[in-house]
This record gives structure tokens, sequence and C-alpha cells, in this order.
């Protein structure tokens, strides 16, 4: 199964408040370490490693490219 890059959350607004709201009153320590939780989890769940590996590609080269754009 290839990985989905399409837009692929019923109600994506919705998902975004409750993820926005699960990290309220967090400390930055704290909000970051839920996040890392949630990514291993949702890993777990897909178990493809094939798929966990582009996903990891892909998020790295999104992040270096946002973060040292082209000139």
């Amino acid at each position: 199964m290839p990985l989905q890059r399409q837009p692929n959350i019923p109600e994506p607004d919705w998902f975004y408040a409750e993820l926005i709201e699960a990290q309220r009153e967090l400390s930055e320590e704290q909000a970051n370490m839920m996040l890392a939780k949630l990514v291993l989890i949702l890993c777990n769940h897909v178990g493809e490693r094939a798929l966990l590996s582009e996903a990891i590609a892909l998020a790295r080269s999104n992040t270096l490219a946002a973060t040292h754009p082209s000139t």
C-alpha cells in the first residue's frame, strides 16, 4: 500500500482543534512528548515498515525544505 498523500481525515478542522486542545495547558516539553507518543502510537497501528520509512523521509524532506527554502 503506498503512502496516502491526499487529504484523508474526515472533518480536518475538528481533528486539528482536538489536537490543539489536547496540548492546552501543557508545557512545551510536555506537548512535544505528547506529540512524539502520538506518532509512535500511530506508527504502531500502521505497522508497515516500508510505509513508515517513506513517511519519515517525506516528513524530513518537507521539514528541511520549510526551514531552508531554495533561492
